[in-house]
């Protein structure tokens, strides 16, 4: 699932440099692989910069480029040919095909104590299943991007870990995990009306992987990007575990003027969710990839946006100076949440990303985009740096992201989090007992967490509440939920305008302390109970 049609490319032959030692007292000539790292991708994307952008040529022939899914899906890996196959290391390397509309190939190279060499294409590295073509046509192709596999599950299996393709697009697991939101290595303009040409998708264009030992537990590879506005050299090391660990090192060239930068952009899915109620007949409770936006501002406070699939484009932004960290989690791992054998929402992962560093004045931003069904990803966050990057000099932003399936474990034990935000029809209890639906609408906010749960039911926790200037409280009741061992604020509020947003905050306090995150949600003027 992506927001749109994206492109796989490669062009440059980036080779590295031999030292070449002579011995002359031997007469032997000896030649040694300098060692690979970011200065050398780095001196690339900055020669890029001032070199006119040239956009690649497909180099596919129709049976590849008009293929449907269904049929570039057929083109899977041969385990037996991975590769690594004959190395000791557990990690092993395969590819994905040219295909679709990933109609140019990246160029990848592999790192050895030796040197740095391409990897060359090969059909005998796939399966076609029942497609037929001639191979001697295809002898030119490429690799539209690759796979890192590792028995992350069980010792006799090799999973696929990691998946770069298209553009610059990847996604992680970790143990347990399937795959559901992804990541990029750079957004610009995205979601910006005025921007002429729309939003721009940078590619990574060349890949250097190294091969690693056999006591390695991690992976490094690196990666050019090129795009029309903005070269980039990354780093990537991938660490698996039951939560995966990808660390990233990002250098961004300008090369021309953009409106809006994205720094460690994260892409996902959100349908419908027990915040906003399926309109359409179906037995899932909820179905999406991530249901919140979660923020740790540089002062310290915790904020959580939960997610909304609106009828109308919608970007709220959250400024935070030098950020501890954001992510697009997925809260809620009961499978009876989503009721899903087949695609199995409950073990999609989270992803935080942890900043390195100070990364000075700038906002989170949230980007909502209506969708129809869940084949689309609707949900963009990234960071954007309010600075803006000068022409030749790098914008240097080093990241931590962390793929999980254990959102408690990011927050502190002292703050308690939001577990879920229900929405309903605003109701008042008559006097007969019946409920009376007065048009108004109702969200109950379920906090709890584990200093939460040891304080006595008569604690004096009180809820600060604010609302914008579009709607009118009707009721504001904290009380104790004795199943989750914490508190449920329930609020009615009836809307002024319906056609237009309702902002709201409301976080859990005792004797002046904050005891949460911040719940910041927006009551969207399509909210089902307001049509």
């Amino acid at each position: 699932m992506v927001l749109t049609a994206v492109k796989a490319v490669g062009r440059h032959n980036l080779l590295r440099t031999w030292l070449c030692l002579a011995s002359a007292s031997l007469l032997v000539g000896a030649t040694q692989a300098q060692a690979f790292s970011l200065d050398d991708v780095t001196a690339k994307a900055r020669a890029l910069v001032d070199q006119p952008y040239s956009k690649p040529a497909s180099n596919l022939m129709p049976v590849f480029s008009q293929m449907q899914f269904a049929d570039y899906m057929k083109i899977q890996p041969r385990a037996d040919n991975f590769m690594w196959r004959d190395q000791t290391t557990p990690f092993k390397l395969s590819f994905y095909h040219q295909g679709m509309h990933f109609n140019t190939p990246v160029r990848i190279n592999e790192i050895t104590p030796t040197g740095v060499q391409e990897v060359k294409y090969d059909t005998e590295r796939f399966h076609f299943g029942d497609l037929h073509f001639n191979k001697e046509e295809t002898s030119q192709l490429g690799y539209a991007g690759f796979r890192i596999m590792y028995p992350i599950n069980q010792a006799d299996k090799q999973d696929e870990i990691m998946s770069v393709l298209g553009a610059s697009y990847f996604r992680v697991i970790g143990k347990g995990q399937i795959y559901g939101l992804s990541a990029r290595g750079l957004a610009l303009d995205t979601a910006l009306t005025a921007a002429p040409n729309g939003e721009e998708f940078p590619d990574f264009r060349e890949f250097w992987i190294e091969r690693p030992k056999a006591a390695d537990k991690q992976v490094v590879f690196y990666a050019l990007l090129n795009s029309p506005r903005a070269t980039g050299a990354y780093r990537f090391v991938l660490k698996p575990g039951e939560d995966s660990v990808l660390d990233v090192q990002a250098r961004v060239f300008m090369r021309g003027d953009v409106a809006k930068i994205g720094i460690a952009p994260l892409t996902s899915m959100f349908l419908f969710g027990p915040n906003q109620p399926s309109d359409k007949q179906s037995f899932r409770q909820a179905l999406h990839d991530s249901n919140g936006l979660a923020i740790h501002t540089g002062s310290g406070e915790w904020l959580w946006r939960p997610l909304h699939n609106p009828k109308h484009l919608n970007v709220s932004t959250y400024r935070v100076e030098n950020p501890k960290g954001f992510g697009l989690l997925q809260r809620g791992r009961d499978f009876m949440r989503y009721e899903d054998l087949e695609d199995r929402y409950d073990r999609r992962p989270s992803a935080w990303i942890e900043p390195k560093g100070n990364w000075g004045k700038g906002k989170v931003e949230l980007v909502e985009i209506p969708t129809a069904d869940e084949t689309n990803d609707n949900i963009v966050a990234f960071w954007t740096p309010e600075e803006k990057p000068v022409k030749g000099q790098p914008m240097v932003f080093d990241y931590r992201m962390h793929w999980t399936t254990d959102e408690r474990a990011l927050l502190p034990a002292n703050v308690a989090w939001v577990k879920q935000t229900l929405l309903t029809a605003g109701e008042v209890k008559q006097k007969n007992l019946i409920r009376h639906l007065d048009g108004s609408i109702g969200l109950l906010v379920d906090f709890e967490g584990p200093d939460m749960a040891k304080m006595p039911a008569n604690s004096p926790v009180t809820a600060q509440v604010s609302v914008g200037d579009n709607a009118e409280v009707l009721t504001n009741m904290l009380q104790r939920n004795p199943v989750i061992g914490g508190w449920r604020l329930t609020l009615r509020v009836r809307v002024k305008d319906p056609k237009q947003p309702v902002e709201m905050r409301a976080a859990l306090v005792e004797n002046g302390k904050t005891l949460s995150e911040t719940w910041s949600y927006q009551l969207s003027p399509d909210s089902v109970v307001m049509r």
